[in-house]
């Protein structure tokens, strides 16, 4: 069974961090680029915020989160870490889990999606 199971998230002040956590069954953890997407209020289309290849050897970020954001991967646990730092108002938003087939693909290249968990930033 393919699943994506997120845990994290919440509200913090800008300035502050939080880490969100993905458990996925083994089938999409060990084939598919991992990572997030967030749906920013008022904002039409998700945006892929950070992926993460299934070998842990390549990371790719959205310019807006670069150097403030870290992805990761626990293999021992399938399970994919994201380490927000330096948070800001803008960031806030209902982030996915996602596995994809291509690390820096768009929408229609995601396999499975997480039910999404709230992230709000306040200033």
């Amino acid at each position: 069974q393919e699943q994506l199971v997120e845990s994290g998230g919440g509200s913090v002040q800008a300035g502050g961090s939080l880490r969100l956590s993905c458990a996925a069954s083994a089938a999409l953890y060990t084939r598919y680029c991992m990572g997030w997407f967030r749906q920013i209020p008022r904002k039409e289309q998700r945006e892929r915020v950070a992926t993460i290849h299934p070998s842990g050897a390549s990371t790719f970020y959205h310019a807006s989160v670069e150097g403030r954001f870290t992805i990761s991967r626990d293999n021992a646990e399938n399970t994919v870490h994201l380490h927000m730092g330096a948070l800001r108002p803008e960031d806030t938003a209902i982030y996915y889990c996602v596995a994809m087939r291509y690390c820096t693909g768009d929408y229609s290249d995601v396999r499975s999606w997480g039910q999404g968990t709230q992230v709000t930033v306040s200033s």
